[in-house]
């Protein structure tokens, strides 16, 4: 499947609603996230849609890209809009890409593979989470020669990081995105007033046990772990410990996999070896001796940060606040970028996300100096609403009005979308 048109798409929604059919995945932000809420668990639910602390940097991002407005320009002939752009020497039929995003089993089954097969069919290249459900591997069978990239945590084993690189480069993973704002779990009250987090019942660490690197590290009999006793026995932790087995995908059956606790043991390695706060920029010249792929930094909000991935010679930024999940009270995505398209000047590419929720947002982000725009909540919310089908809808319907805001404003191509057609205004909200 190919993308259609805005104004196919609207067709065939007005179309299917004269027979009384109505959108199952609503076509608003707002409203899609609601919706969303029904289809998920409370625990799945809070993770997915909570952020740092006061949860204020998630609405930083929403009011930063509210307080840009969009001036229209008229009389330009917009009778045909080409949407795609080249980026890495890959051309691309729009400027969306799939951001990372982990443990998606929590909201449907298929989690990784739904959203692979999705963007497989539309042509947007997905960017597969080091956190994810499946292995990027499984994630590659399901796409074809469509685009997809391999988003990497540095662990604190470096041999693990050679492994997962090797494996995206086997899968066909076309660039490297180095998430760098997560060296350690932010402060999620959400979660933690549920006392939830999805790895420790082995959700989210499909890339791990699907790793032979790994697997030999959970074999280490210095690693061996035995279920926890602090508290004594109880049936909700008994009832946890089944379905973390039943969770973990590494081999063997469920009798198997109860007797020897592996999955405990492996959950407790990934915890202990996920992500190294250490990290430091001198460690970029190892990560490039490593890979000939394409290396992007996610998580730049500083310009001086940009120039010294320029300096380190990285292929790409992005420019990201980990959609508010991160730091309670951080700058705005939005507010960080035009800075760092400052400093890059053009030199390499620079993406963004976190907030961007809708057509409009796309144009705000590509006006201030964005080549391309990575989606996060959206597409999970579709997923957990309509599975595969509810992705496609999410990035159909995005895509559609990012088009028709680009052509009502007097550009029929995305090189034509400039700074000129925004205005800073106040938002009060």
């Amino acid at each position: 499947m190919s993308l259609l048109s805005a104004l196919q798409r609207q067709k065939e929604i007005y179309t299917a609603g004269f027979s009384g059919r109505r959108p199952l995945v609503p076509t608003d932000a707002a409203t899609l996230a609601q919706k969303a809420e029904e289809y998920c668990s409370k625990k799945a639910y809070a993770y997915i849609a909570g952020g740092a602390g006061a949860q204020d940097t998630i609405d930083n991002n929403r009011q930063g890209l509210r307080r840009w407005s969009i001036v229209p320009q008229m009389l330009r002939d917009v009778s045909e809009r080409d949407l795609s752009i080249t980026l890495l020497g890959r051309k691309l039929p729009s400027p969306l890409l799939a951001a990372p995003i982990g443990v998606l089993d929590l909201v449907h089954p298929e989690g990784d593979l739904a959203v692979a097969r999705a963007c497989s069919r539309l042509g947007v290249p997905m960017i597969y989470s080091n956190q994810a459900s499946f292995a990027m591997e499984d994630c590659a069978a399901e796409m074809g020669e469509s685009p997809r990239w391999f988003q990497l945590y540095w662990s604190k084993s470096d041999a693990l990081v050679q492994s997962f690189l090797r494996r995206a480069e086997q899968c066909g993973c076309e660039a490297i995105v180095v998430t760098l704002d997560t060296t350690m779990l932010g402060w999620r009250p959400r979660d933690l007033n549920l006392g939830y987090l999805p790895f420790s019942y082995a959700s989210g660490i499909g890339q791990y046990v699907s790793d032979p690197i790994f697997v030999e590290l959970v074999g280490d009999p210095k690693t061996a772990a035995q279920v926890e006793t602090e508290g004594g026995f109880s049936f909700t932790k008994l009832f946890n410990f089944i379905r973390l087995v039943r969770n973990y995908k590494g081999g063997g059956s469920f009798t198997q996999k109860f007797r020897s606790k592996l999955p405990v043991t492996a959950v407790r390695k990934f915890t202990d070896i996920y992500s190294r706060p250490s990290i430091s920029w001198q460690d970029l010249g190892w990560l490039r001796k490593q890979t000939q792929l394409p290396i992007l930094l996610k998580g730049i909000l500083q310009a001086g940060d940009a120039q010294k991935a320029l300096d380190h010679g990285v292929n790409g930024i992005i420019v990201s606040n980990h959609g508010g999940r991160q730091i309670g009270g951080a700058i705005a995505a939005i507010d960080a970028l035009p800075d760092i398209v400052q400093v890059i000047n053009g030199q390499i590419p620079v993406l963004m996300d976190s907030g961007i929720r809708d057509g409009a947002d796309v144009f705000k982000a590509l006006a201030l100096g964005a080549e391309a725009v990575c989606l996060g909540r959206p597409y999970v919310y579709g997923l957990a609403i309509d599975g595969q089908l509810g992705v496609e809808a999410v990035f159909r319907n995005i895509i559609a009005e990012f088009e028709l805001t680009m052509g009502l404003s007097g550009c029929s191509r995305v090189a034509d979308i400039s700074h000129d057609l925004l205005k800073r205004t106040q938002y009060y909200g």
